[in-house]
């Protein structure tokens, strides 16, 4: 059932016929959005992804990684070909997304940015991603999770 919520995320998903189902829940917190969702769903911390954009307005690159570890900005960079990445400012992040932080989906975001998966979303059948905005949650295949956002897979959380 996908009438739950109507987002740019979800238009983007239904105009490309990729399969996924959301999961809603009250969110209250302004921090820890992905780790809240984890424990709104119950669901494993490793399951729930969070998107995170990195860079600056010349080189922007979307890094999608498990909520329970950190990413490695140093394998971010090697896996785009880049010295250095740091995460971009939040103001930033919101405009070139198009969502407010906590609700930043991969998915119909204003302009299509490089975009990184943790290799570690290879190890569940099904993953959580942001539906656009908080408390929405997006089930998907990480297989088609990968093609829909035309994503390279690496490992970029740190130890």
């Amino acid at each position: 059932m996908k009438a739950l919520a109507i987002t740019a995320a979800t238009i983007a998903l239904d105009s490309s016929g990729v399969p996924y189902t959301l999961r809603k829940f009250e969110s209250d917190t302004v921090t820890g959005f992905g780790k809240e969702a984890a424990i709104r769903m119950t669901v494993d911390e490793d399951q729930v992804f969070k998107t995170i954009l990195f860079g600056d307005k010349e080189m922007a690159v979307v890094a999608i990684a498990p909520v329970s570890r950190e990413i490695s900005t140093k394998r971010l960079a090697a896996a785009v070909g880049v010295r250095n990445l740091e995460p971009m400012e939040s103001a930033l992040a919101q405009k070139m997304s198009g969502y407010v932080l906590g609700g930043i989906s991969p998915f119909g975001q204003k302009k299509q940015l490089e975009t990184v998966i943790d290799s570690s979303a290879d190890n569940f059948e099904t993953i959580y991603v942001s539906g656009g905005r908080r408390g929405l949650e997006i089930c998907i295949c990480p297989t088609d999770l990968m093609h829909a956002l035309n994503a390279l897979v690496a490992h970029i959380h740190a130890e």
